[in-house]
């Protein structure tokens, strides 16, 4: 069986999340025990709410350091949502705010227009197809092919700087949005795996095999 913790934070309803991770077979720990975390074989850093909030309580409780050493490690980590937006450098929601900084970029609001001018509606809410890029092999998208549908619930996007982090994108309002980034044992998935069926369960299978 696949051991994996899901960090809590205090932000978002763990539930969903380990449930999915269950049925594909997980053996999950809930927890935001330091020792537990650093002796993880992987880890999922969820999350539901604002940046400042998410990093501050990172932060209060002392896991970005233990993040940190985490990532040193090796551990394979996926972050969902905003657990995907604290990964980058920095995010423009509310007010500049420093993040943990494994993926170099910033999380923008996604644009309120699109080229001509159409208001886009804001958050992004639903099923949206996923780019997959033509050169990608990555493990998270093992049997998963492009334009399986996926689903999304969010005001703000990663923006990452180097286009070699982006894995799969979607497209809102005739913008390209980053769905899936990485950066070595770092993946962010900006929707939500358990809550987009047979995809997004078979994305969670292959977290759980790296």
């Amino acid at each position: 069986m696949h051991e994996v913790v899901v960090i809590d934070y205090e932000l978002g309803n763990l539930t969903s999340i380990c449930r999915g991770l269950e049925y594909c077979g997980a053996s999950v720990t809930v927890t935001k025990d330091h020792q537990i975390i650093l002796k993880a074989p992987r880890v999922v850093l969820p999350g539901v709410g604002s940046f400042p909030h998410g990093m501050a309580e990172l932060k209060r409780q002392g896991l970005d350091s233990v993040l940190r050493k985490v990532v040193k490690k090796g551990t394979p980590v996926l972050g969902i949502c905003l657990g995907m937006h604290l990964l980058l450098d920095e995010s423009e929601e509310f007010e500049l705010t420093s993040g943990l900084g494994f993926i170099p970029g910033r999380v923008k609001p996604i644009p309120s227009h699109t080229n001509n001018g159409q208001t886009i509606k804001t958050p992004h809410i639903g099923w949206n197809e996923l780019l997959i890029s033509s050169d990608s092999s990555n493990r998270l998208l093992k049997n998963i092919n492009h334009g399986e549908a996926t689903y999304f619930l969010h005001s703000f996007m990663a923006v990452p700087k180097n286009q070699e982090n982006r894995i799969a994108d979607c497209m809102y309002g005739g913008n390209r949005i980053a769905a899936l980034i990485e950066n070595k044992n770092i993946f962010g998935c900006q929707f939500h795996p358990e809550k987009s069926g047979k995809t997004g369960l078979r994305l969670l299978k292959n977290f759980l095999s790296i």
